[in-house]
């Protein structure tokens, strides 16, 4: 399993470096999108290897105890919700599909769904069950709640005021159903 990639939400995939090699398999689960997250050192073999198929967001991050992902997070999740606008699938990947990747996916989770750093890494883990962030990761993504929660708390006063916000942020009705089945387990 940890060799290839999980579907995580609707149009957002979760996998190793070897599936962004593989058009046949990006095809067939139609891959619009790739999240790439690579430290420098990994460039020569994490690259777009398909870049007139596919668009890729490139990030250089490493695996390590003082890489900071934190001030990433919110071009990762801007790419990512412009793609599922657009009708596309994303796929986030990292050398191995254990560490970075995953952080930033239950990055994406916290923030898109409202969730809690627990709920939405325990989510994440159901979906691909090798996943273990560095602690320092795990630390970071703990402290990115306070963050996006903070910065969600004025548009959740100007909904409580009744004020209408430019675009609608808030998760779909779908989205707060998967929380719920997965908090009520």
């Amino acid at each position: 399993m940890r060799r290839e990639m999980q579907e995580i939400l609707p149009r957002l995939y979760l996998g190793p470096c070897s599936v962004a090699k593989s058009l046949p398999t990006l095809t067939q689960n139609q891959i619009t999108h790739i999240v790439c997250l690579r430290s420098v050192d990994e460039a020569f073999f994490m690259r777009p290897y398909f870049p007139e198929q596919l668009k890729y967001l490139l990030i250089e991050v490493s695996d390590d105890t003082l890489q900071n992902l934190i001030k990433q997070f919110p071009t990762v999740k801007s790419f990512i919700d412009q793609a599922i606008a657009e009708g596309g699938r994303v796929l986030i990947h990292c050398e191995s599909g254990i560490s970075r990747a995953p952080a930033f996916v239950v990055a994406y989770v916290m923030e898109s769904m409202g969730l809690s750093y627990q709920i939405a890494f325990n989510y994440v883990q159901s979906k691909r069950f090798c996943i273990n962030p560095n602690d320092n990761f795990k630390n970071q993504l703990k402290a990115y709640e306070s963050i996006y929660r903070a910065r969600c708390a004025p548009i959740q006063r100007a909904d409580e005021q009744g004020i209408r916000r430019p675009r609608d942020t808030s998760p779909s009705s779908d989205d707060k159903k998967r929380a719920k089945v997965y908090v009520d387990l």
